[in-house]
């Protein structure tokens, strides 16, 4: 930030009525964001059905959306220091009201695709909104509106998934079904020329395109050489040659953030031992919550009959299965607060991911029954709402507090590349045919063995247990640190101790 950056902050911030309009207007945008990324997931077998997609391929349905993240968080995020937060909140709307309207309408795999890849943004809502509180409001107040936003963005995400189911239900038709959040999504983008102010901390700049080429193609090589795997061996060539680009061109971006002056990510913020094993819990929850998406689903739709496992249930029911989880992760986001108040935020996420793991490990060992599934994905929901509500703020506060926003977006990047390459390594796992004894599977389209789910769960657990693990490397920062029990007490007036 430019020395004079924090004279272009407003002596004071909006209104306390205009600070409630506008921070419900935010939470009705995360609240969307989580609609549309709940809502996906369990139609994705009548997906599949519709577009004639095998089981392994719809992970590339996730894995899209969450590859263009990758690239539009930290892009949108930079832009929004250079020209204001609240302008590329509208740019980021309107790209994903734009892909949701392609998504609903898609004839085909790759149209559905580019509409998945334009609802990319979707990820960079949360740290411009972020910005647009923390350059508005006092730290106590931003702390609470950010609390209300990963909240709301929680929820979306629950009530996604069962109003879809429901809306699916009723109409029979996948279309009608994805027009729902469609259309939600267009009536953000005038809503967020009602009364959201700009941010006053907009310091002179620009964007580092080189950087985002870059960034761009190693991605695109890295899962070229994934999606390559499924086809052939592992140690071929056209496996082994794009992760050997892929690898160059990532050094060159790394070298080039390092020296440029204005970098698109700040590579050194990750070496810092106070947030950088938080950047390594960031990525395994991306993993582990966005690439169980796609197999929790399918597992639960597969017929028993033609595989050998699975329930052959409708979306709704899919839904309905995730909903005690849901809950359990809006209630863990909510308390989060409240238990790192008590325990510290390192103590708190270390607890969360332990949690989820020990979700992955029974679902692994325990599946054959919906009430297992039902009992151990609770266990985990848990968990990641816990963890989706301490990550954010632990890593904010580790980080510089000019530099607030920028780690966020950094979090959110880190978040959203580990689900993009999850999706491509599941589809992988996924790709190997198996049927069981009895199950019959048609020629036409191959289906995954238990197997390979099984392996998913277990990968899951894993790094889970080893996120755990890294926050409990990190070093300690006030954020980890139990609040003093004697503040409440001075609150009323009571001697301290």
């Amino acid at each position: 930030m430019s020395p004079t950056g924090s004279a272009r902050r407003a002596p004071a911030g909006p209104p306390p009525a205009s600070v409630g309009a506008v921070v419900g207007l935010l939470v009705l945008f995360e609240m969307t964001s989580g609609f549309l990324q709940g809502g996906i997931a369990p139609l994705l077998p009548d997906i599949g059905a519709q577009l004639g997609v095998a089981d392994a391929d719809l992970s590339w349905v996730v894995a899209a959306q969450l590859l263009a993240a990758a690239v539009s968080v930290p892009a949108f995020g930079r832009l929004g220091d250079v020209h204001g937060h609240r302008r590329m909140l509208r740019v980021s709307l309107v790209c994903v009201a734009a892909g949701s309207l392609l998504v609903a309408f898609a004839p085909s795999l790759p149209v559905l695709l580019a509409g998945r890849v334009l609802q990319g943004p979707l990820a960079a809502l949360l740290p411009l909104e972020i910005a647009l509180v923390r350059d508005r409001l006092s730290v106590e107040r931003a702390r609470g509106a950010i609390a209300r936003l990963v909240g709301a963005l929680a929820l979306g995400t629950l009530l996604g998934g069962v109003v879809m189911g429901l809306a699916h239900r009723a109409t029979g038709d996948v279309r009608i079904t994805l027009l729902i959040p469609a259309l939600l999504a267009v009536v953000c983008v005038p809503v967020s020329f009602l009364a959201i102010p700009e941010s006053t901390r907009t310091p002179d700049g620009r964007l580092d395109w080189p950087g985002v080429g870059l960034l761009s193609l190693a991605m695109v090589l890295l899962l070229t050489a994934i999606s390559a795997a499924k086809s052939g061996s592992p140690l071929s060539g056209t496996v082994l040659v794009p992760v050997l680009l892929a690898l160059l061109v990532g050094a060159g971006w790394a070298v080039r953030e390092l020296r440029v002056a204005e970098p698109l990510v700040d590579l050194r913020a990750l070496a810092d031992r106070s947030v950088a094993p938080y950047f390594l819990c960031a990525a395994a929850f991306g993993v582990v919550y966005f690439g169980s998406l796609a197999p929790d689903a399918t597992f639960l739709a597969a017929d028993p009959e033609r595989t050998g496992y699975g329930f052959g249930l409708p979306a709704l029911t899919i839904s309905l299965i995730a909903l005690p989880a849901g809950v359990a992760a809006v209630a863990g986001s909510s308390l989060t607060a409240r238990i790192a108040g008590r325990l510290g935020y390192r103590p708190t996420l270390i607890a969360s991911f332990t949690l989820i793991g020990a979700g992955f490990l029974s679902i692994a060992a325990f599946h054959a029954q919906i009430w297992q599934l039902v009992a151990a994905k609770g266990v985990a929901g848990v968990g990641m709402g816990v963890a989706l509500g301490a990550l954010p703020t632990v890593i904010a506060e580790a980080g510089a507090p000019s530099r607030t926003g920028i780690t966020t977006a950094l979090y959110n990047n880190v978040k959203t590349l580990g689900g993009a390459v999850a999706g491509a390594v599941i589809a992988v796992i996924l790709a190997v045919p198996g049927t069981e004894t009895g199950a019959s599977v048609p020629d036409t389209q191959e289906a995954a063995g238990e197997s390979g789910y099984v392996a998913v769960w277990l990968l899951c657990a894993l790094l889970s247990l080893g996120a755990a693990a890294a926050a409990a490397s990190a070093r300690r920062t006030e954020a980890d640190r139990p609040e003093p029990t004697a503040r409440p007490e001075s609150r009323l007036g009571i001697l301290r101790r």
